[in-house]
């Protein structure tokens, strides 16, 4: 059986996944190829990296004065469209396929005239709204019947204008009477395709896996190489960090500690390490796992402050190297982090209230989704047939 899966990055979460579930099927005995856009290059024939840096530029001016992302990047697709008459893939497995890097009109035209068979994981809501990637933060229901007047053209993917009614119309008669089954990671997502137009097709719920042959606790160097041995470390960690992720609140945060704790955040860019209070930490992303590995199990607590996510790998990473997890009840977030394994808790009550909800923190011994369990799913579905 020969699996293509297609993401936008080859690193990043949702690259790191796939790349796992790549990594997983060869070793299985399957006939298994990535392709991705963004990210590293390619090190042998089952890799495939569609590189075109002026198109993806293209692209992102396209979705700010047009918004229609997915609309351009016609010659990276037709690259992409060639490899796959080469491969003759039985399944087509999709990640995240926004991010500047295919044309979805291309692709589903191929997919439906081929009559391929899709796995689909989705790791937002992009798929099914005529704009954003989330819309919790700002309480849209409009993805349930038609989008229009989108409030949030000014968050990824940006644009000066609103094209939220034709996308949605567009992407309903695309995505919609396709040989498809959808996975989504988190409870909480498949609910709401449950409400979209996707809802005719078959959902899978399979949470994201981790490796935990890394993710795993750790010596605690980290502590040493950062002078932090006297301090009570509270820790985040995001591939980018903005207000959705929770950054404003570790701000706030800082302004109320004492000097016997210390907010660490991985994941800031230069200009925001720049910004953040002296009383914070601020660490570049890291690419090299098992740093990550060392810092999560130097920390005593883990603060996922986020507004909107699906069902966040950095709480498994935690929870593997044996870290209390404090979250807010958004998302997938808490079906990663339940009563057992750390806090669910609001903005205010964790601000006011931090050193008595760190201390209550804990983890137990449950073991964490590993890259295998989710790929022995994964399987399940590359072998069903809806006429089985």
């Amino acid at each position: 059986m020969k699996i293509v899966q297609i993401n936008t990055f080859s690193n990043k979460s949702t690259g790191t996944i796939m790349m796992n579930i790549h990594k997983q099927l060869l070793e299985t005995g399957y006939d298994s190829y990535v392709v991705w856009g963004r990210g590293r290059k390619a090190n042998n024939d089952h890799e495939i990296y569609l590189n075109d840096e002026i198109g993806v530029i293209i692209h992102g001016l396209y979705t700010r004065l047009t918004d229609k992302t997915g609309f351009a990047s016609k010659r990276c697709t037709k690259k992409l469209i060639k490899r796959l008459n080469e491969i003759k893939p039985d399944i087509i497995h999709l990640h995240n396929i926004h991010g500047y890097f295919i044309n979805i009109e291309l692709l589903f035209k191929y997919i439906k005239e081929n009559n391929i068979r899709v796995i689909w994981t989705l790791h937002d809501c992009w798929s099914f709204t005529g704009h954003c990637a989330y819309f919790d933060y700002v309480g849209c229901d409009k993805w349930k019947n038609e989008c229009n007047n989108c409030p949030q053209k000014q968050s990824y993917p940006k644009s000066i204008i609103d094209n939220s009614k034709w996308n949605y119309n567009k992407k309903k008669d695309l995505f919609t009477n396709v040989d498809m089954t959808i996975v989504t990671p988190s409870k909480w997502l498949a609910n709401l395709i449950k409400e979209s137009f996707l809802k005719e097709y078959e959902i899978k719920v399979i949470n994201n896996g981790i490796d935990t042959n890394i993710f795993k606790p750790r010596n605690k160097n980290f502590r040493i190489k950062y002078g932090l041995n006297d301090k009570i470390i509270i820790l985040g960690v995001a591939s980018t960090w903005d207000k959705r992720k929770g950054l404003e609140d570790f701000i706030e945060l800082s302004r109320v500690i004492d000097d016997d704790y210390k907010i660490v955040l991985i994941g800031l860019n230069d200009k925001q390490l720049k910004k953040i209070p002296n009383n914070i930490l601020g660490i570049k992303r890291t690419n090299n796992a098992i740093e990550l590995a060392e810092a999560y199990s130097s920390a005593d607590v883990f603060f996922n402050p986020t507004y909107e996510d699906n069902y966040p790998t950095v709480n498994l990473e935690a929870h593997a190297c044996n870290i209390p997890i404090i979250t807010y009840n958004t998302g997938g977030s808490v079906e990663s982090c339940n009563e057992y394994d750390g806090k669910i808790v609001t903005k205010d009550t964790f601000i006011n209230n931090y050193k008595t909800i760190i201390k209550e923190s804990m983890c137990n011994t449950k073991a964490a989704h590993t890259i295998r369990d989710m790929c022995l799913e994964y399987e399940k579905i590359y072998f069903e047939r809806k006429d089985a």
